[in-house]
């Protein structure tokens, strides 16, 4: 049978701005209908001013923060979320000026 699929609602600031050299909290709440699963997923992307490619800098899976190694970001991450309280926002410190761009802010909660 084909499982019911009911729509996660995220929610995120349209824009953030940081000094160079300050922290910058990018903030993610979402809301669900239903019950905030173990199997919760959430995954941050980056796409830098001027480029096609996005990036994937943080992961949160199975009750734990991922920082990915990829990217300038993952000596200056921070995970400030609590999925169980809807929050999945993360902290990026030290701001450079080649953290201008977009990001994106994924949740999954699997049945």
């Amino acid at each position: 049978g084909v499982s019911p699929v009911s729509p996660i609602h995220v929610y995120t600031a349209r824009e953030v701005y940081g000094t160079v050299g300050s922290r910058v909290t990018l903030s993610c709440s979402f809301w669900s209908s239903e019950w905030i699963s173990e199997d919760i997923s959430i995954t941050w992307h980056f796409q830098a001013e001027g480029s096609r490619d996005s990036i994937s800098i943080f992961h949160f899976a199975k009750g734990q923060p991922y920082i990915d190694d990829v990217g300038s970001f993952k000596e200056r991450m921070e995970w400030v979320g609590n999925p169980r309280r809807k929050d999945g926002s993360i902290v990026i410190h030290s701001l450079e000026p080649t953290d201008n761009g977009t990001f994106t802010c994924d949740v999954k909660n699997p049945p």
